[in-house]
Protein backbone atom coordinates (compact mmCIF):
# COMPACT_ATOMS: atom_id res chain seq x y z
CA UNK A 1 0.00 0.00 0.00
CA UNK A 2 1.32 3.06 -0.97
CA UNK A 3 1.52 6.40 1.12
CA UNK A 4 -2.15 7.79 -1.18
CA UNK A 5 -3.43 4.52 -1.92
CA UNK A 6 -6.22 5.64 -4.49
CA UNK A 7 -8.28 2.73 -3.22
CA UNK A 8 -8.15 1.81 0.17
CA UNK A 9 -10.37 -0.95 1.68
CA UNK A 10 -13.57 0.06 2.27
CA UNK A 11 -16.02 -0.96 5.68
CA UNK A 12 -19.62 -1.98 4.58
CA UNK A 13 -21.00 1.30 6.15
CA UNK A 14 -18.02 3.33 3.58
CA UNK A 15 -18.94 1.41 0.40
CA UNK A 16 -22.82 2.70 1.21
CA UNK A 17 -21.77 6.48 1.96
CA UNK A 18 -19.50 6.52 -1.05
CA UNK A 19 -22.30 4.88 -3.12
CA UNK A 20 -25.10 7.13 -1.72
CA UNK A 21 -22.46 10.34 -2.22
CA UNK A 22 -21.75 8.83 -6.04
CA UNK A 23 -25.60 8.52 -6.82
CA UNK A 24 -26.09 12.13 -5.42
CA UNK A 25 -23.29 13.47 -8.11
CA UNK A 26 -24.87 11.48 -10.80
CA UNK A 27 -27.96 13.01 -10.08
CA UNK A 28 -26.40 16.59 -9.79
CA UNK A 29 -25.24 16.23 -13.37
CA UNK A 30 -28.43 15.23 -15.00
CA UNK A 31 -29.79 18.76 -13.30
CA UNK A 32 -26.57 20.37 -15.53
CA UNK A 33 -23.32 21.20 -15.72
CA UNK A 34 -23.69 24.28 -13.72
CA UNK A 35 -24.68 22.54 -10.52
CA UNK A 36 -21.77 22.61 -8.41
CA UNK A 37 -20.61 19.08 -6.47
CA UNK A 38 -17.63 20.04 -4.72
CA UNK A 39 -19.62 19.07 -2.05
CA UNK A 40 -20.23 15.74 -2.07
CA UNK A 41 -16.95 15.33 -3.84
CA UNK A 42 -15.10 16.53 -0.30
CA UNK A 43 -16.97 14.13 1.42
CA UNK A 44 -15.83 11.09 -0.68
CA UNK A 45 -12.49 12.12 -0.12
CA UNK A 46 -12.74 12.61 3.44
CA UNK A 47 -14.48 8.97 4.11
CA UNK A 48 -11.14 7.76 1.63
CA UNK A 49 -8.97 9.39 3.49
CA UNK A 50 -10.43 7.95 7.13
CA UNK A 51 -9.74 4.66 5.39
CA UNK A 52 -6.52 5.10 4.36
CA UNK A 53 -5.66 6.07 8.34
CA UNK A 54 -7.48 3.51 9.34
CA UNK A 55 -5.51 1.22 7.20
CA UNK A 56 -2.22 2.88 7.98
CA UNK A 57 -2.86 2.06 11.72
CA UNK A 58 -3.47 -1.40 11.32
CA UNK A 59 0.24 -2.26 9.82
Amino acid sequence: MTAHDPYPKLTPTEHAKVAWCVARMAKRSVAGEQVDRADLERKVERILDGARKRASKSK
